[in-house]
């Protein structure tokens, strides 16, 4: 036991060194708040943040792992950021949303959160500048794109400043404390598609019921007698609900991708995402001319979706995500060609791609 002891004096010491060395790195922050607010700059530098947890990732760290490090960092980052500014971030709601995880793994949970009862709303507060920046879902890996994240940058003018990545583990919650009790069963359509096989085994007769969002339903289930909620473990505990079954999503590796919307478009951080709008001339061979200035010059394509325009009948436009920044060399001599045989391209955001 004196051997323990002794260490523990140890990591005591380590402790207060650590304390010691945040509190003057908070205090940095602070002052680098304040030239920001007297240059007008932005608080929340994606660009920045990612070039610092890069770094880290390359070191030895062991006999820790590279997630729990990152995990660390990362609320040193939010932490240091909310003594620079508090950052106003609005996010599809209402709160316990996976969309309002993704908003707190990225912010920290010293950000100011304003719930939004639609993806177009969340848009709305950072256009009117009421929020600094939105949170919206854009990509399930089971069940693919969020079509009305997309459709929204027609008109808007936001920008795309970051990007997260969130593992979604759907759990079963009720008042009761097993399925056989459960006679309707609400969620958000998303969470009803990446659950439909579990639910066809384990409650086969319950009433499904659509909602605006998981939280939505769990707030239901909390006042509804028979029913229950399609929701996450952190909606369970907001509203004091049991969670009947957890991991019920019918495909465990599970992710959804989050948008971060903004104002500006981020600086390089040299391991880039961009996301582009195109509309194309309406001819023959038009989408394979617009692909091979990608192809030329060694761009990778992460993603490209069609969505119609909504303003005339089979009239298309095209998104595309590849791998680069817009400042980069290749990617402007990429779009340069693909601009001459387009109506337009729309730059949607240049961001730090998320792991």
């Amino acid at each position: 036991m004196s051997d323990i002891k002794k260490l523990r004096g140890k990591i005591d010491t380590i402790d207060a060194e650590i304390l010691k060395l945040l509190l003057r790195r908070g205090d940095i922050a602070k002052k680098i708040g304040g030239v920001k607010k007297e240059s007008d700059a932005d608080f929340y530098v994606p660009s920045r943040e990612k070039e610092i947890l890069l770094k880290i990732k390359n070191k030895d760290i062991s006999p820790f792992t590279p997630e729990s490090i990152e995990s660390i960092f990362r609320e040193i980052l939010n932490a240091s950021r909310s003594v620079e500014r508090k950052i106003r971030v609005a996010y599809l709601g209402p709160a316990a949303t996976f969309t309002h995880q993704a908003a707190i793994k990225n912010f920290g949970v010293n950000a100011d959160f304003i719930p939004a009862e639609s993806i177009s709303d969340v848009f709305a507060e950072v256009e009117r500048k009421r929020a600094d920046y939105g949170v919206v879902p854009v990509e399930n890996t089971s069940e693919g794109i969020v079509t009305h994240t997309l459709d929204m940058f027609f008109n808007s003018d936001m920008k795309i400043v970051s990007e997260i990545n969130l593992q979604i583990e759907h759990c079963l919650l009720s008042k009761s404390k097993w399925t056989g009790s459960v006679k309707a069963i609400y969620s958000h359509p998303q969470a009803f598609a990446q659950t439909r096989k579990w639910i066809h085994k384990n409650c086969p007769t319950a009433k499904l019921k659509e909602t605006l969002s998981t939280a939505m339903a769990a707030a239901i289930a909390r006042n509804e007698k028979n029913s229950a909620a399609i929701a996450s473990a952190v909606a369970a505990k907001l509203y004091s609900l049991n969670i009947i079954a957890s991991g019920i999503e019918d495909i465990k590796e599970n992710f959804t991708r989050f948008l971060i919307i903004g104002h500006n478009i981020s600086e390089s951080s040299k391991n880039d995402k961009t996301s582009v709008m195109i509309s194309l001339k309406d001819r023959v061979g038009a989408l394979h001319d617009m692909l091979i200035p990608f192809k030329k010059n060694k761009i990778n394509l992460t993603k490209i979706e069609s969505r119609p325009t909504k303003r005339k009948a089979w009239e298309y436009v095209f998104f595309i995500d590849f791998l680069g920044h817009i400042s980069d060399e290749n990617v402007k001599a990429a779009l340069g060609e693909v601009e001459k045989n387009s109506n337009f391209i729309k730059i949607l955001g240049s961001y730090p791609k998320a792991e």
